[in-house]
């Protein structure tokens, strides 16, 4: 075994590139003095998106790519080989929650850029093409269905169910009406035939505390939870508050409140995890019963089939309460929004990066299984992939306190970029 040092990333120049770009492109919540105390608010193909896209596009044209848009707005960043071939690729997102942080999905994709960068200046050509992807619309926040880009590209989902998908907020804004608006309705098909990969490597923090709790500086991800998303509209009978007794009352919003209760013990009897996180009501009368609720339902489970078993249980339950637990009763309408099943990573670029993690931590590093959905989950239905964590701290995401440090960011950036040139040179196709 050589001796050699392996060449090393930029960390300064990932650090600024980090948030240089966060604060000209969604910076918003600050929560202290310093000068990178913000969080983001880069939701799907808004302004922030299509200005922070811009700066993607031109940053990885000078270090060499060719930069390709498909007709979902995924943004495929290649950089040629010495052979043809399709690319050994590093995605994420760059979109963000409306209350999200500095680092989820963002330092996925900075960290393909850096990687590029230092490729670049040092005038290494890999054995086949390498690729940075930036994936639209990861976390469902805008548009409501996560990692749905990723998922088309994947022909896990049809283009035409993506491209009609709604703004949460503004009915009259879709997918593919906001993708027209910011230029990045590409002319290329959103396909792995289209744009194949050979292999996908994706950098993430963990966004939960075992990193930390264990004091180990990266985590080798074997492969993904299940996951289903519904809404769930309640419809009751509005009318007066004062005058309606309880007998002759159908309460959506009381039916709502017991099946969200319901929903988290039934999930957490099953091991797993259910959480509403949109909740909305009409009229919106402080002396009006509510007539209409519609609610979000995340469940969660490694298996997928325990995720069946949750999601039957809670049904069965909600429509109980719905009939014996709410005066008059409500009916129930279950909407399916998001259907994802556990992923299982692929042994070879799960090697690929435990050489890479050995190398650039030596015995800091720990088996793992992602709690959250990524776009690695989709695409490994097509190439192989893997994912490498960095600690969050205190294991907070989804949150502008969101934080890992620059040195826990260059370790993943390293151990990601030793995993792609390690995978590449043992590629025959």
């Amino acid at each position: 075994m050589s001796s050699t040092k392996p060449l090393q990333i930029n960390s300064d120049r990932l650090h600024e590139a980090i948030h240089s770009t966060c604060d000209a492109f969604g910076s918003a919540m600050r929560y202290g003095p310093g000068p990178t105390d913000t969080g983001m608010a880069r939701l799907s193909l808004d302004d922030a998106d299509a200005g922070v896209r811009a700066w993607f596009a031109t940053t990885v044209a000078q270090a060499g790519c060719t930069v390709t848009v498909d007709q979902m707005g995924n943004m495929f960043a290649i950089r040629p080989g010495k052979k043809a071939g399709a690319p050994t690729a590093v995605g994420s997102h760059l979109d963000t929650q409306p209350t999200g942080g500095r680092y989820d999905g963002i330092l996925g994709v900075q960290a393909g850029v850096e990687i590029m960068r230092t490729l670049h200046e040092n005038n290494i050509v890999t054995e086949y093409p390498v690729c940075v992807i930036n994936w639209t619309n990861e976390e469902g926040a805008r548009f409501p269905k996560s990692v749905i880009s990723s998922s088309v590209w994947a022909g896990v989902i049809p283009i035409e169910e993506a491209w009609a998908l709604a703004d949460v907020k503004d009915p009259s804004a879709t997918m593919r009406s906001e993708l027209e608006r910011i230029g990045f309705f590409g002319d290329v098909a959103c396909s792995h035939t289209v744009m194949p990969l050979a292999a996908h490597f994706e950098l993430h923090i963990e966004q939960g505390p075992i990193l930390e709790a264990t004091g180990k500086r990266v985590g080798v991800v074997l492969g993904g939870q299940a996951y289903r998303w519904y809404t769930l509209r309640v419809n009751g009978r509005d009318s007066h508050t004062g005058t309606t007794p309880y007998s002759t009352r159908s309460d959506s919003l009381l039916c709502a409140a017991k099946i969200i209760v319901a929903s988290s013990e039934i999930a957490k009897k099953f091991g797993g995890l259910c959480t509403t996180g949109i909740l909305t009501l009409l009229p919106g009368s402080t002396n009006v019963i509510p007539s209409l609720v519609s609610l979000t339902l995340d469940i969660r489970h490694s298996s997928n089939e325990v995720l069946t078993a949750i999601d039957a249980a809670i049904q069965a339950e909600g429509e109980r309460i719905a009939k014996e637990e709410s005066e008059r009763g409500c009916t129930l309408e279950w909407i399916m929004d998001s259907d994802a099943p556990a992923a299982t990573f692929h042994a070879d670029t799960i090697a690929a990066v435990k050489a890479a993690a050995t190398s650039a931590v030596g015995d800091s590093w720990v088996e793992i299984w992602s709690g959250a959905g990524h776009d690695s989950c989709a695409v490994s239905t097509r190439c192989p992939t893997s994912m490498v964590f960095i600690p969050s701290k205190d294991g907070i995401s989804h949150n502008p306190v969101e934080y890992s440090t620059p040195a826990q960011c260059a370790d993943g950036v390293q151990v990601i970029f030793e995993a792609v040139l390690g995978y590449d040179a043992k590629r025959t196709k």
